[in-house]
């Protein structure tokens, strides 16, 4: 019986995976676009329908579906599976307990608790009618999996007892916490309490859809104002903050479609846009705007409409993460909300007046000077505010032309002359190279790109010695100790061993009972070597530079000399391998 990776495989071609998520054009027997992974203006990103893969000559991405959904949507194999079955109609059979990471316990640790909140949120009248209040309909609730945690310190860590969890696996996914003593130390008999209670609980998935931690709400009848009216989860391993964006899930289909993205604060601005039908509208739940999260928006669209909170803490929060997006190279506009409302209320008060501020959304500079003009009324402060925060987002911005247009509104606006904002402008340090006085030190090489294929080699490592494959095990052994050296490899080792549950799974998933074929293994190790050679050029050349303008001539010819015989090399390897296929 074939796997459920050789199924999916079957089912969808690589062209319609990689062109759901990016634009492709015919190049020959193959199709090409604008990197993903890498800024470029130019396409060198390649997907070959024959191979079933693909390549890009600018940072060597490479891979199968599997590995190109796993790098753009930032998940795990697993989570990568889960994606691909859903659209290929492969169902995934329960896998084995024995066989289950300490990673696929906690989710499942976290879906079970999903579940009990579903339900107590069910037998909960005033949590219900909170959210009817706030505007939420059944159906709103049921598909983003709402939630209640009751008000008493230990019905969820109970719960999750009986299931068989064990209190450190709550505690380690932000569940439960441990009663402390006053000094810190946990208190005799190892106590524990719930994290969440009497809050309504906002699950925030990951890309795959499977619940990765809680945002909580306080139900208004509990709030004593002495705790915070939302808490979230903690950071976890299955929780990296800066890496999530909520509603992700479910938006990023319709930020393709769209080429366009609504970003929010809060979890009810987020329900109730996309009850409204704005589906292309994700969260920034908890934390400020991250470039991790701004890199996952880019690859669907370059185009941002921020809606932050109309009150101050919004403006700062729009301020900031306007910034970010604008030297990201993104096209950024503002939703601007009057009267103090936020989105959510917005919506449920006025929906046309939400689409109206939807389809009038300003560009960035434009919203801010309208601020300034409103809230700025001296002259001379006007003048101060202009050369403090707007010329600094001019910086940012790609064209001159556009730097030009919006240096005469201002001039215009706030009756300035427009030529000593060019000059104030003019001064200003670049924000592409270090400010006077605050010249950064040498650095060495940038390491390399994440590699599947190494995580994949030593997956399929782990999974021979499991098997007890001794022949195969000793092979990648010596090959990968061959071509990363002693040292390197033994390092690579030691990283991937706290894995070594996890990459077991990913093996099993993929392989299901058959052992590695031979083929395949010599494919992996051919394509890693040559990824160890290109790494080996890209640092040559880095100390190659360095050697030239120190003058160093010696060193520089023993380089060139070094680094001619591993481009000799690395031809002959891809020579043979095109060789191979052809």
């Amino acid at each position: 019986m074939s796997t459920p990776v050789e199924q999916i495989k079957e089912r969808l071609s690589i062209a319609d995976v990689v062109g759901s998520y990016m634009q492709l054009t015919r190049a020959g027997a193959s199709l090409k676009g604008i990197c993903p992974f890498h800024s470029e203006k130019t396409p060198s990103f390649f997907v070959s329908p024959a191979r079933g893969s693909y390549y890009c000559f600018g940072c060597q991405a490479k891979g199968d579906i599997f590995t190109f959904v796993q790098e753009f949507e930032g998940l795990d194999f697993v989570g990568a599976l889960r994606v691909l079955a859903s659209r290929a109609g492969v169902t995934l059979q329960r896998l084995d307990p024995k066989m289950q990471s300490e990673y696929s316990r906690l989710y499942l640790l976290l879906e079970k608790a999903t579940r009990f909140l579903e339900d107590e949120l069910e037998q909960s009248t005033e949590a219900k009618e909170y959210l009817k209040h706030r505007g939420l309909s059944d159906e709103t609730r049921k598909v983003w999996r709402i939630g209640f945690a009751p008000n008493d310190w230990r019905a969820l860590f109970n719960h999750l007892l009986k299931e068989g969890f064990k209190p450190e696996e709550m505690e380690k996914v932000g569940l439960v916490k441990r009663a402390r003593a006053e000094d810190g130390s946990p208190k005799q008999g190892d106590k524990f309490y719930d994290t969440f209670r009497g809050r309504i609980m906002f699950p925030i998935q990951d890309s795959a859809s499977r619940v990765i931690a809680f945002s909580g709400r306080i139900l208004p009848a509990l709030d004593d104002g002495k705790t915070g009216k939302y808490i979230n989860s903690p950071e976890t391993i299955l929780f990296k903050k800066s890496e999530v964006l909520h509603g992700f899930h479910l938006a990023k289909l319709a930020i393709r479609e769209r080429d366009a993205v609504i970003l929010v604060e809060g979890q009810m601005d987020l329900l109730m846009a996309h009850q409204a039908g704005y589906t292309h509208t994700v969260a920034v739940s908890g934390t400020a705007l991250t470039l991790e999260q701004l890199a996952r928006l880019k690859r669907l669209s370059e185009n941002v409409l921020l809606s932050f909170d109309a009150d101050s803490a919004g403006i700062r929060a729009s301020e900031r993460a306007l910034s970010l997006a604008l030297s990201q190279g993104m096209n950024v506009k503002v939703i601007a909300l009057t009267g103090g409302k936020d989105p959510a209320e917005l919506i449920l008060k006025d929906p046309k007046e939400w689409e109206k501020a939807v389809k009038e959304a300003k560009h960035v500079v434009d919203f801010l000077l309208e601020h300034l003009l409103r809230k700025v009324t001296e002259g001379r402060e006007r003048a101060i505010a202009v050369e403090k925060t707007l010329l600094p987002l001019l910086l940012l911005l790609p064209s001159r032309v556009e730097q030009s247009h919006f240096i005469k509104a201002i001039a215009d606006k706030l009756g300035l002359r427009e030529q000593s904002l060019w000059e104030a402008f003019d001064k200003l340090p670049s924000p592409a190279r270090p400010a006077p006085g605050n010249v950064s030190e040498k650095k060495s090489p940038a390491p390399s790109r994440p590699d599947a294929r190494e995580r994949q080699l030593f997956a399929i490592l782990f999974f021979a010695e499991s098997r007890e494959e001794k022949d195969t095990r000793e092979r990648i052994r010596e090959t990968l100790t061959r071509i990363m050296g002693k040292e390197r490899f033994e390092e690579a080792l030691a990283r991937y061993e706290p894995l070594r549950d996890m990459l077991l799974l990913e093996a099993s998933v993929r392989y299901g009972d058959e052992s590695v074929s031979e083929k395949e293994e010599q494919e992996l190790l051919h394509h890693f070597e040559e990824d160890e050679l290109r790494r080996q050029l890209s640092e040559m050349m880095h100390f190659l530079t360095e050697a030239e303008r120190g003058g160093d001539k010696e060193k520089t010819a023993a380089l060139l000399q070094k680094y001619s015989e591993v481009s000799q090399k690395l031809g002959a390897l891809t020579s043979a391998r095109f060789l191979d296929s052809a």
